[in-house]
């Protein structure tokens, strides 16, 4: 019995993501790691001078630290107020505005860096803000607010119902009751929510690259220079090394909350939402809207819009400019291509993360039913490990490890979608293994009794019954792949850009033409990444929030 455990189809899938990830993960991980402490064979720390000894250095690493503090705590402010208005009352277009609060978050920073200029930046279409650590701050709110929104929004809605009702009973007045009651079970996921905020404003790579320039580096942008710009390899590849055991670190923690917060809350009962009525609920109400509206919408508009006018008129000039060949440079490649050159790519990483992703989760599941150990419980936060490693550090890693036989794959096309595959994998699996748990184990015990096979048993029962989440984790990894783009500067060669590189050269080049065409592939973009969520939101069960 324990052989055939061992030797079940589902129990050996796991082999190809355990593959998969000790080839493209930790052996370029490992790369960065002798790369710092053993440049040439032989240990040399001098780079700890040139980090420790420099000014600069010491500069970047704390504003690494002090702007993702100061936009998790903006972020915190703003999503307060907006997830209270979300859990405790019904009104119009509430499912539209959180809809419309989410999408900014499925966007790739380089078209939130986009939207962001061309709503606030020097010919912004509301208003210009000229300091770039306020554009820089604004752009994580607008990236993030949704993640925190939706995490507290969960769980605070979770605590409608009985639980206030019973404290009401017992005589506490309503501020009494979210002083003594709520807050501290809402407390695990304001701290999750936080956590996972500072994680993402701490690796902020495109928007700080794209707002804030040389001037205002994080750490993760800082490796991108001196290991293309500068071609200091050691030093970039110490500062991934601290850029991994700081997000290891916070994640951890994170995971660490996000149990807490499991752990605490509630059992959900039937839950009655209010309408507003006093003057001051309806006032929160219509502010969390009009704060989406700005916010949220707004720059989304704006970069559309954009897009549409050229001189001063409506305009498609923009749209037929990325059709054709505007510098009459042999090396110039068309933004259309760029949008072939990601299609194609994300179709790749679509088919490398699929099949991992369900190969992982056959694994997890069946060792977590049929092995009596913590086998399962290892894998399952391993395999979720590039979702706390920045894409820089990982594009880093491959390019510096991958480039000699018998895997040189620096100028293989392979390689993008092998990147991104890694980057959507992650999302893959924590779609899936909801899904494969909520089947009974009895079901495919009793198709096995009757004759079927392992396969038989995958492609009639688990299948078609974990459909839904297969199509949903499909098409998170190929948005994801589409608006990649921190890996993807490293790993994609001139010739071959993908859509968030040229966004990204267009925008770092002078000239009414070249911001038009960042503008229109941007819109393009944002279109693609919007749709693939509102298939995503359709295809949640209920009213399910989170990540």
């Amino acid at each position: 019995m324990k052989k055939q455990i061992y030797t079940h189809p589902y129990f050996l899938a796991g082999l190809v993501p355990a593959l998969f990830f000790l080839v493209f993960y930790f052996y370029p991980l490992s790369g960065i790691f002798l790369k710092s402490f053993f440049p040439k064979g032989e240990v040399n720390l001098l780079f700890l001078d040139q980090v420790l000894g420099s000014a600069r250095m010491m500069k970047i690493i704390w504003f690494t630290f002090w702007q993702a503090a100061l936009s998790t705590l903006l972020t915190l402010a703003c999503a307060l107020p907006a997830a209270f208005a979300m859990a405790n009352y019904e009104f119009r277009f509430k499912k539209t505005l959180r809809l419309l609060a989410s999408i900014p978050f499925v966007l790739p920073a380089v078209v939130v860096a986009a939207a962001l200029e061309s709503c606030f930046g020097r010919t912004g279409w509301i208003g210009e803000i000229r300091h770039p650590l306020a554009l820089i701050l604004l752009a994580h709110v607008f990236y993030n607010f949704s993640v925190m929104l939706r995490i507290i929004t969960g769980y605070w809605t979770s605590l409608q119902g009985e639980i206030r009702e019973a404290a009401a009973m017992l005589g506490a007045s309503p501020a009494q009751a979210f002083f003594h009651v709520t807050l501290p079970l809402l407390r695990p996921a304001i701290w999750a929510g936080a956590l996972l905020v500072f994680i993402f404003c701490f690796s902020s790579f495109g928007i700080i690259l794209i707002l804030g320039g040389p001037g205002y580096a994080t750490i993760e942008a800082e490796i991108y220079r001196q290991a293309a710009h500068l071609f200091n390899l050691p030093l970039a590849s110490f500062l991934s090394l601290v850029q991994i055991v700081f997000t290891f670190g916070l994640m951890s923690l994170y995971t660490r909350f996000s149990k807490r917060a499991a752990q605490f809350i509630p059992k959900a009962g039937e839950i009655r939402l209010k309408p507003p009525e006093r003057p001051w609920e309806k006032s929160l109400v219509a502010g969390t809207a009009l704060f989406i509206i700005i916010v949220c919408v707004m720059p989304m508009v704006s970069l559309a819009a954009s897009s549409l006018v050229h001189n001063g008129d409506f305009s498609l000039a923009y749209y037929r400019a990325i059709f054709e060949n505007t510098t009459d440079s042999v090396f110039y490649v068309p933004p259309f291509q760029a949008v072939q050159y990601s299609f194609i790519f994300a179709a790749g990483a679509l088919a490398i993360a699929l099949v991992a992703g369900v190969c992982a989760a056959l694994f997890i599941t069946h060792a977590d039913r049929h092995i009596k150990s913590r086998l399962a419980a290892f894998f399952d936060p391993l395999f979720m490990l590039p979702l706390s490693t920045s894409a820089v550090t990982l594009g880093f890693g491959i390019i510096i490890t991958l480039d000699h036989p018998p895997l040189n794959l620096r100028t293989s096309p392979f390689l993008i979608p092998l990147v991104h595959a890694l980057v959507g994998f992650p999302f893959v699996l924590r779609a899936l293994l909801p899904a494969l748990r909520t089947i009974p184990a009895q079901m495919g015990e009793a198709a096995a009794m009757l004759g079927a096979s392992p396969l038989k048993v995958l492609r009639h029962i688990d299948l078609p019954l974990m459909s839904r989440s297969l199509v949903a984790g499909a098409v998170f990894a190929f948005t994801i792949s589409l608006g990649e783009f921190g890996a993807t500067i490293f790993a994609a060669p001139p010739t071959t850009p993908t859509i968030p590189i040229a966004i990204y050269r267009f925008l770092g080049q002078p000239g009414a033409m070249n911001y038009g065409q960042a503008m229109a592939v941007s819109t393009i973009l944002m279109a693609a990444t919007a749709l693939g969520f509102i298939i995503i939101e359709n295809l949640r069960p209920g009213n399910a929030e989170g990540i």
